[in-house]
């Protein structure tokens, strides 16, 4: 029998401030003598935690893939993620070729650290860049200049790092598109392995939330938006790089296999405040923001679909047979007709086993999504 996969996220809530955008679950991190015991109280919280799961599911799973992101993993010193690394390897069965991850700020990394991390057995990196521009990154409000990315991208790479991902942000409020151009041109000058890129979006709750609603965010239009997006898959493409999700493009063979996990209806285990799971058909969310549910049949092919059609690749009819003993089109067939003008417009395509959504039917994929669930 084949053995069962299972993702491991952990969940590290501190940040050094919290960015204009981020609606994010975080805390911030005080320098104070008593900011230093919360963060370590955190950790040996986690690593609890760490040990009554590992009592539950040591037995049923190998898992393939760890991710300590948050927050800012990197504002934590080395020895505590080295303890949490160490309490899931002690209580976990990890696979050899475990894709092993950690989030980083450039404000919060030092060459120290790196080093640490290597040894410790992390062999991925997801940098936190967001801009090349410092007023960009001014106004997102970020922590960390750019020649402070480069000096740290640089000491990853001196220190051996050989899996990298940089994150990015476009339509940020007064970026034009010249901006967003040398951003892409001068992260691709770097050659990371992999890159994210995400729109921004006005939450709830942010300072940029509170700049729309007296008038004064100065916004990017959608047209604007969606003209970045595919600029950035053109110069992306050019230079080798496959996209492989909505907002992710990679190197052949660098894609993100642990985040792919979330799009691929696979199991995955999350430990930390607010941390999610998907196990055995449950999903569940930790405190503070605690959730427990049981999937049914209506969840899990609507899940099935809304994640899956994430992937450039899309969803696999034979695949959705053999999860849920059903054809795709059986399932769905009083709905196919609302699908009809997607269909028609090329922004939705099937091509034998394959149901995918095309570049240009990103732009409106939730339309597209929100048939299926």
């Amino acid at each position: 029998m084949e053995e069962k996969k299972l993702g491991i996220y952990i969940h590290v809530p501190f940040c050094e401030s919290k960015c204009s955008y981020c609606a994010f679950y975080s805390k911030p991190l005080a320098r104070s003598h008593q900011s230093s015991k919360a963060e370590r109280f955190y950790v040996q919280n986690v690593i609890g935690k760490i040990i009554s799961k590992g009592m539950k599911y040591r037995k049923k799973y190998i898992v393939d893939s760890i991710f300590i992101g948050g927050g800012t993993p990197s504002v934590l010193t080395a020895e505590e993620i080295a303890a949490i690394l160490g309490a899931v390897n002690e209580n976990f069965t990890v696979s050899s070729g475990a894709e092993v991850t950690i989030e980083v700020n450039p404000s919060s990394l030092t060459g120290e650290k790196l080093k640490k991390y290597k040894s410790f057995g992390v062999n991925r990196l997801s940098i936190g860049a967001q801009s090349c521009d410092d007023e960009i990154l001014r106004v997102l409000g970020r922590a960390h200049r750019h020649e402070d990315f480069l000096e740290k991208f640089r000491l990853a790479r001196k220190v051996g790092f050989s899996n990298i991902n940089v994150d990015l942000m476009f339509a940020v409020p007064g970026q034009d598109m010249d901006q967003w151009i040398n951003t892409l041109r001068e992260i691709i000058e770097l050659s990371p392995e992999h890159i994210s890129f995400y729109s921004l979006q006005i939450e709830e709750g942010t300072p940029f939330y509170d700049m729309y609603l007296d008038g004064s965010l100065d916004f990017v239009t959608e047209e604007t938006d969606r003209a970045m997006y595919h600029k950035a898959l053109e110069i992306l493409r050019e230079a080798g790089y496959e996209h492989y999700e909505i907002s992710n493009v990679a190197k052949p063979g660098h894609q993100c296999r642990h985040n792919l996990k979330y799009w691929s209806f696979q199991e995955y285990l999350g430990i930390g405040e607010t941390a999610s799971s998907f196990v055995e058909g449950v999903r569940f969310t930790e405190k503070p923001r605690e959730e427990y549910h049981v999937n049914d049949f209506e969840d899990n092919i609507g899940e099935f679909m809304f994640t899956g059609l994430r992937k450039v690749s899309g969803i696999s009819k034979t695949e959705f047979k053999a999860l849920f003993g059903k054809e795709l089109w059986e399932v769905y067939e009083k709905r196919r007709h609302f699908l009809d003008e997607f269909f028609e417009k090329g922004q939705l395509v099937e091509e034998g086993d394959i149901l995918r959504i095309t570049e240009y039917g990103f732009d409106i994929s939730n339309n597209i999504m929100s048939v299926f669930v």
